[in-house]
């Protein structure tokens, strides 16, 4: 056989000890057993029909020694031997077509178990990033993520197949090695002595196989990586004139990517290379003991014929087992990166049985939970910390239902971090969270919408409609206030389909401020108390800016905690929180901020 929960940062750091699992044989065993038994009944079925299509040609090699035989016979004037030839080729006639219809039906039954595997495996990934609790950074490049739902997840699938045709190429080799066995012992031992080693040889090179592979998917996430960075930053290249610098480095790590891939496929070659000479001596070894034996009339025409028929696909067999091996190390590193993208998971998440929906339809969303209104939100003696060493030290603030709440400070003074921390879209390192007096162990998972909703500074949009980008699954009868509220109204009366208009990759066909104001606008979509923005109006004029924040208290009553700088935000604010180093070092309306900070000073005059 051929063949919004709980989001993550995007683009984090990598942790300083990121967990690593090794691949060994037997937790590579557990895990592809823990694997089929997700649909028992369909790999078994496959066990079956592909052992019959593999196992067949003994069957069709056994009906043509046989009519050899008989054919021998009738030239000795054997009166039957005429006749049972005839039912020699009939039986070999029957099995030959009987084959066509078992391949059929052993290839469908193959498909669906390949898809609902892969399907499995995707699915588990998916849903342990999005729903986990708990906050955790990705462990490498985004590239490197996608690299695991694309290649490493298909190699899991794939390696059904090493079990599937397996168990079909055993039943042949042993049935294989029966017969050729009772005919002649010495040279059935010849022949498959060279394969054995073959066998030894492959495993022997199993390290190997493995760091070449591992390599290799490295190499290759690095190319998508840096091509994703590139697009999304053409018009910053173009101004900086460093067009031939970025081709230049593309090439240099193409070139990475070549020698890695090159190694793992020349590594491949070489073995499969091996296997098709083992395959060469031993029927030379066939034709040159048999051809004596022939002559010497220790063995007949009909015995003759048997070898060389079970021969070609004897060796085949054994080579399949030496590929079996490379493909068993291979799927330990694909485990292995897998377990690493999800950082803290159970070591069999991977393989976790949940349903997947391929042939019906998956059941209706759960109602959204009703929630306690806000009242109080505090945070205490907040901190987190990112690998670099920047990040937050010792926070404290409390918001009350209807504030407006806006931290500020200069580049790199944590106010984002902040606002991440407490949302748990980033891990802390101590401190607390308090909603309405209860402390919330996981704000992961507790401060999303209904309670809370979020847009950040750099939003992201999916390449759908406009439409779709800002109900995200909420309920269609919000999508004009949340417009409206956005001050995206005019806009959708500008664009061709309204607000059905594709917005391209990332919203790459909006302009900057559009990309804002429809991530605004998806947020007021979710009704949710606690509304987070992270200096959003930063591309918006201020005509547009003043007219967001006064719609949303007209309004809404909204609750907001808010990062800008700008005056806008600056004078509607209850409470700004003046950030230097990571550290809040003032607190306090406009007015008194004015009057008492250094900093705060210096940042109104930056802004006027």
């Amino acid at each position: 056989m051929t063949t919004p929960a709980s989001p993550l940062p995007s683009a984090s750091p990598p942790p300083t000890t990121p967990r690593a699992v090794s691949p060994s044989p037997a937790r590579t065993f557990a895990l592809a057993r823990r694997l089929f038994a997700y649909t028992p009944g369909l790999f078994a079925f496959n066990l079956l029909m592909w052992g019959m299509v593999h196992a067949s040609p003994a069957l069709l090699t056994v009906a043509i020694s046989g009519l050899f035989g008989h054919l021998e016979e009738a030239e000795r004037g054997v009166s039957t031997g005429i006749a049972a030839a005839w039912v020699s080729l009939g039986w070999f006639a029957f099995v030959r077509a009987s084959r066509f219809g078992i391949f059929y039906g052993a290839f469908r039954a193959w498909v669906e178990l390949w898809y609902t595997l892969d399907a499995l495996v995707r699915r588990n990934l998916l849903g342990y990033l999005l729903t986990a609790p708990g906050s955790r950074r990705l462990p490498d490049t985004p590239a490197e993520a996608v690299s695991r739902f694309r290649d490493d997840v298909e190699d899991v699938a794939g390696y059904t197949e090493v079990w599937v045709d397996g168990a079909g190429f055993l039943v042949y080799t042993l049935v294989a090695v029966t017969l050729m066995a009772r005919v002649d012992p010495l040279i059935t031992v010849l022949v498959c002595a060279p394969l054995l080693l073959m066998i030894v040889f492959v495993q022997r090179l199993s390290p190997t196989i493995r760091t070449y592979r591992r390599r290799m998917r490295e190499a290759t996430a690095r190319v998508t990586d840096f091509i994703g960075e590139t697009f999304g930053a053409v018009s910053a290249v173009k101004l900086a004139g460093r067009e031939e610098q970025m081709v230049a480095h593309l090439r240099r790590l193409g070139e990475t990517r070549q020698q890695a891939a090159l190694r793992d496929v020349l590594l491949t070659e070489l073995i499969r290379g091996v296997n098709t000479n083992m395959v060469n001596l031993a029927v030379g070894l066939v034709l040159l003991l048999g051809a004596n034996r022939v002559r010497g009339e220790a063995l007949s025409v009909q015995d003759f014929v048997l070898f060389i028929g079970l021969l070609p696909r004897l060796t085949g067999s054994m080579g399949f087992f030496g590929d079996a091996i490379a493909r068993h190390r291979r799927t330990g590193v694909s485990f292995e990166r897998m377990n690493r993208l999800l950082v803290d998971a159970p070591g069999d998440e991977t393989v976790r049985h949940q349903p997947v929906y391929l042939r019906a339809e998956p059941p209706a969303l759960p109602a959204r939970e009703a929630a306690e209104p806000l009242r109080e939100l505090r945070v205490e003696h907040l901190s987190a910390h990112h690998p670099d060493g920047g990040g937050v030290h010792d926070v404290s603030f409390t918001l009350r239902r209807g504030e407006f709440v806006v931290v500020t400070g200069r580049i790199g003074s944590g106010k984002s971090t902040l606002l991440r921390a407490v949302l748990g879209l980033l891990p802390t390192d101590g401190g607390r969270i308090v909603w309405n007096g209860e402390e919330v162990t996981d704000p992961a998972s507790f401060l999303v919408p209904p309670r809370s909703a979020y847009t950040a500074q750099l939003p992201n949009l999916f390449s759908d409609s406009l439409r779709d980008n800002v109900l995200s699954g909420a309920d269609a009868d919000r999508l004009p206030l949340a417009v409206r509220l956005a001050r995206l109204d005019a806009d959708l009366a500008q664009l061709p389909q309204g607000d059905g208009t594709p917005v391209g990759a990332r919203g790459v066909k909006l302009s900057g401020g559009q990309v804002q104001r429809t991530a605004v606008a998806r947020m007021l979509a979710q009704q949710a108390d606690l509304l987070v923005f992270d200096d959003v109006s930063s591309a918006l004029d201020a005509r547009t800016e003043a007219e967001l924040w006064d719609g949303l208290f007209s309004e809404l009553g909204a609750t907001c905690l808010v990062v800008s700088h700008r005056r806008a935000a600056l004078t509607r604010a209850h409470r700004i929180l003046v950030m230097e180093g990571g550290r809040v070092t003032a607190e306090g309306t406009l007015a008194e901020l004015l009057e008492t900070s250094a900093e705060m000073r210096a940042l109104w005059a930056e802004e006027e």
